[in-house]
């Protein structure tokens, strides 16, 4: 579990947070070596273009990561897969480290889609390899540590980018490289450990190697009934295979589903969490906080993060059901973000107003962590059966990498033209998210996955009795 979450989703975390505290310094460096090469400096915009750019590559090679998953791990295995992985990620360290001695930010771009695609296929091929590990019995808590080591890399990503440690212009290469030394270690470790026992039987064919890797991970025993109940499921899955995104899309039954599902990811999205961990230099600069004083506070956020674990959220969510999760904290988050917009506002009023806008992002967070952050990973399983499920990840999966893509790229546009108004982008995005789980989304604490299909097909009747009525009103 510690190997593969450090070359897994801890990878993910650490880039994520890690841009935020070195962004002036990498600006100046496209500026500088812009008028090396052409003799002028950059217009702003320029600037600004290639920035994005160096913000968004890691989503864009994050989204090819994530579709080539399941190719790579079919063919080289669990455990190669993960080695292969962790060698990318070594060589987008050695495109980062180079970048400055020879004074090219294109190369910044391909490290950093290189660290993306190695963080999309090493996020998906970790859960995997956890899932395939585990014993019944703790599978969803060993799954759950995939989360923990994404939430202990934002803040590494953090720490490290403090000016004490990595954080200063002379050593922000260093700081956006040094998570490969993670990599490294899985490269030296990984060999040692087996492959996983469900690969081995159910791909290879392989009961001898599949019984010897239980017993390695496991403890000497039999394992047959468990080797056993790997065929059944295997021939249970055979019998009813999962459909292709395409189908999924197509299937009217499932209408519902998607669209519940997709409108809650972008909503996410959208909501502005991923522009806090990226872009919480800018976005506290804007808010009037002292330079030096930005990366602590960004520090604070990250402990946050730490005390927002998903092992806490599995209690609140199964005390509280998943739909007040849901609309309840999209809706305080949408308040949070108007109360920013006037706080900017207001910035120049007093001393203490910049750390009101802190604040209220301390609640956000808070607030997305223990509800749509932590009950949102529970729909797939939940609003899907097992047949659809494969096809609603890869949707899902899509959409959050596109989505991130996005809003790397157009963010710094965005800032620059609406100034402290932009948040009231995210502010809408919330309440949307809020309405329609309050209104539409059906409660799917203890309830079976019939019972939740039957209340979504009630929507599907009511929307289409609605389609027959106008149907033939314009007939009359």
């Amino acid at each position: 579990i510690l190997v593969l979450g450090l070359g897994g989703s801890f990878q993910v975390g650490f880039h994520i947070t890690g841009l935020s505290s070195p962004s002036p310094y990498i600006q100046r460096f496209i500026n500088n070596s812009w008028y090396d090469r052409y003799g002028e400096p950059p217009h702003p915009q320029t600037v600004t273009m290639i920035w994005s750019l160096i913000v968004s590559m890691f989503a864009v090679g994050g989204l090819f990561g994530a579709i080539s998953v399941k190719f790579i791990s079919d063919l080289l295995g669990r455990k190669k897969a993960m080695i292969c992985n962790s060698f990318i990620a070594v060589l987008a360290a050695g495109f980062m480290l180079t970048s400055k001695n020879v004074n090219s930010f294109e190369m910044i771009i391909v490290a950093r889609f290189l660290f993306g695609y190695s963080a999309g296929l090493g996020m998906n091929t970790h859960l995997i390899y956890l899932g395939e590990i585990s014993p019944r019995k703790i599978r969803g808590i060993v799954t759950l540590t995939l989360a923990t080591f994404l939430s202990l890399g934002k803040v590494s990503g953090q720490t490290f980018g403090l000016s004490e440690i990595l954080g200063r212009e002379d050593t922000w290469d260093i700081l956006l490289s040094v998570a490969a030394l993670f990599s490294f270690v899985q490269i030296v470790m990984l060999p040692f450990f087996p492959e996983t026992p469900r690969y081995l039987l159910i791909e290879k064919g392989d009961d001898k190697a599949c019984k010897k890797a239980l017993q390695s991970l496991w403890g000497q025993g039999d394992y047959q009934q468990e080797m056993d109940e790997m065929l059944t499921e295997q021939a249970a899955i055979e019998a009813a295979p999962p459909v292709s995104l395409l189908q999924l899309l197509r299937d009217r039954t499932v209408r519902w589903q998607v669209i519940t599902i997709s409108i809650i990811y972008c909503c996410n999205q959208l909501s502005g969490i991923s522009t806090i961990s990226t872009f919480t230099y800018d976005i506290f600069l804007e808010a009037g906080i002292p330079k030096k004083k930005i990366r602590y506070i960004t520090l604070g956020l990250g402990s946050v993060i730490i005390f927002s674990l998903p092992q806490f959220q599995g209690l609140l969510i199964d005390l509280t059901g998943r739909r007040p999760l849901l609309f309840g904290g999209y809706g305080v988050m949408s308040a949070c973000w108007i109360f920013v917009t006037v706080t900017l506002n207001l910035k120049d009023s007093s001393y203490w107003v910049p750390y009101i806008t802190v604040s209220l992002m301390v609640v956000f967070i808070m607030f997305f962590c223990g509800g749509p952050g932590g009950a949102t990973p529970t729909l797939n399983s939940e609003l899907f059966i097992q047949s659809n499920r494969m096809a609603s990840l890869v949707l899902t999966g899509l959409q959050g990498w596109f989505m991130f893509s996005v809003m790397g790229l157009v963010f710094p546009f965005l800032i620059d033209a609406l100034s402290s108004y932009l948040f009231v982008l995210f502010a809408s995005a919330c309440m949307l998210g809020s309405l329609y789980t309050f209104f539409l989304l059906p409660e799917t604490k203890g309830k079976t996955l019939l019972e939740i299909s039957e209340e979504f097909k009630a929507i599907t009747q009511i929307d289409a009795s609605k389609t027959q009525h106008k149907i033939n009103k314009v007939k009359d």
